[in-house]
């Protein structure tokens, strides 16, 4: 397993949050430095990046092979200078191809969009994590019906990667309910300390079967109304099934009241 790149959920912030003057302020400095500091748990830098966004869904998995993708700025109402944010790293449709035979052997309907930019989950982590862009990256959508068990499968699909230095990251957030912030009930305590009791605490098998029925944990739909949010997690679990996690940050957002949460597998 040493020879393997660990692969990651990170929860990504609030849509360019860490170029905003946030009032309180100083509200996302503790996940942008967990992000600058997420290449030193690397021991070698990674030799492509696959991310499977909270905000791309296809009605199949579908693989972006675009060889140099722009810029998707899917979100709203904030300053102008955060819709001028560049991310200039290659694609890499030779690992989307890569992909592809992976998803292939394993029975997983696939489609490529070889027009598709990168979405925020993708730029905003890693312009921080990652800003010289000199590592190809390229994203796998999300199946549009959000079912558990496919992500996983997906994940342990693209396992193989991992052996060929591949990051494969899972970009969501742990907690997602915009509408229940500040968080005033502790909502979001009980689901993070259930979700890494899952992860970090349950035999492979057991963490299995609670992530496939995590909408039975403690506030779980006051965390995730919607899951797509949750579901990349799923399939960085699948990419690691055996393999042990460990909780890498963990912070309750001063002022929102919001516990956030990202995970290492292997």
């Amino acid at each position: 397993m040493t020879n393997m790149c660990p692969t990651v959920f990170v929860s990504h912030g609030g849509g360019p949050c860490f170029w905003m003057d946030w009032d309180p302020p100083h509200l996302f400095d503790g996940l942008r430095n967990f992000f600058e500091n997420l290449p030193r748990r690397f021991s070698a830098q990674p030799s492509a990046i696959v991310v499977v966004s909270a905000h791309w869904e296809e009605r199949v998995f579908t693989i972006q092979s675009t060889p140099k993708p722009g810029m998707i700025y899917d979100y709203h109402g904030f300053p102008q200078h955060t819709y001028e944010l560049k991310y200039p790293a290659s694609g890499s449709p030779e690992i989307a191809e890569k992909v592809s035979q992976l998803l292939l052997k394993s029975g997983v309907k696939h489609a490529f969009d070889s027009n598709r930019g990168y979405d925020h989950g993708v730029y905003v982590p890693l312009l921080i994590s990652f800003p010289e862009a000199n590592i190809p990256v390229l994203q796998i959508s999300l199946h549009r019906d959000l079912d558990p068990e496919a992500h996983f499968q997906l994940g342990r699909a693209l396992r193989p990667l991992r052996e060929q230095n591949v990051l494969i990251l899972g970009s969501g957030f742990s907690y997602h309910n915009l509408r229940a912030i500040p968080d005033r009930k502790g909502v979001s305590q009980a689901f993070d300390e259930w979700l890494e009791a899952t992860l970090c605490r349950s035999e492979p098998e057991l963490r299995h079967h609670k992530l496939l029925h995590w909408n039975s944990a403690p506030g779980a739909r006051q965390a995730h109304p919607r899951e797509e949010h949750l579901i990349p997690l799923l399939v960085c679990a699948g990419a690691a099934e055996s393999e042990g996690c460990t909780p890498i940050f963990s912070e309750n957002l001063p002022h929102w009241n919001v516990q956030t949460s990202c995970f290492q597998f292997g």
